[in-house]
């Protein structure tokens, strides 16, 4: 269980494991909202996380639902199971805690769980208009595409395929969880620090504002 205090917020914000109690809070609190998400799921989500199959972490924030998120140590995405890539699955806040960075810890624990295992981390994210802040999220936490391509219903569409665009059409990215090596870091410090690269880089800067 960890406890976190968050920048630029007034509350403790509490992550913790999914109890036999969450199920049903859960759903109703985000069907508040207008989102479908039954009870059974998470009784699902509890089985699996009492055999192992998958880790659950809950946010609160003063005692009150925050979201949550989940990781699956074998994916159902073909790609990420021959590897042995753990993946992120539902991630969730609930919309009166977004833009609290509640996400970005809920990630940070997940994380840091599938470092123990592995040195890279999945997820897939949706590609309409509705997904935007999950991809400008998972940019941000260094996350790139795998290279396959879009997925959708166990397939990878190919060039001229007529697909409809739904929840399951997804774009699947991974993150290296390795910490860069003493010596790229290194290099980075020197680079940063020579007077010929900064005079280098201001003179791309001046370009790029006169263009």
């Amino acid at each position: 269980m960890a406890k976190l205090s968050l920048e630029k917020m007034s509350e403790n914000l509490l992550i913790r494991p999914l109890t036999e109690d969450d199920p049903e809070c859960i759903s109703a609190a985000f069907a508040g909202q207008g989102w479908d998400k039954p009870v059974a799921q998470y009784q699902r989500y509890l089985q699996e996380q009492t055999d192992g199959a998958r880790a659950v972490f809950v946010a609160e924030c003063g005692g009150d639902l925050a979201g949550y998120v989940t990781l699956v140590w074998v994916s159902n995405y073909p790609p990420f199971r021959s590897r042995n890539i753990p993946e992120i699955v539902d991630l969730n806040v609930l919309k009166i805690y977004q833009r609290r960075r509640i996400a970005s810890a809920l990630l940070e624990v997940v994380e840091k769980l599938a470092g123990k295992r592995s040195a890279v981390v999945g997820i897939g994210v949706g590609l309409t208009a509705a997904y935007g802040p999950a991809q400008r999220l998972y940019v941000k936490h260094g996350y790139v595409p795998d290279g396959h391509g879009v997925f959708q219903n166990g397939r990878f569409p190919a060039h001229g395929d007529q697909i409809q665009v739904d929840d399951d059409l997804a774009l699947y990215l991974t993150r290296d969880l390795t910490p860069p090596r003493a010596e790229e870091s290194s290099a980075a410090v020197t680079a940063a620090n020579d007077p010929q690269f900064q005079k280098k880089l201001k003179e791309m800067q001046e370009i790029l504002e006169n263009l």
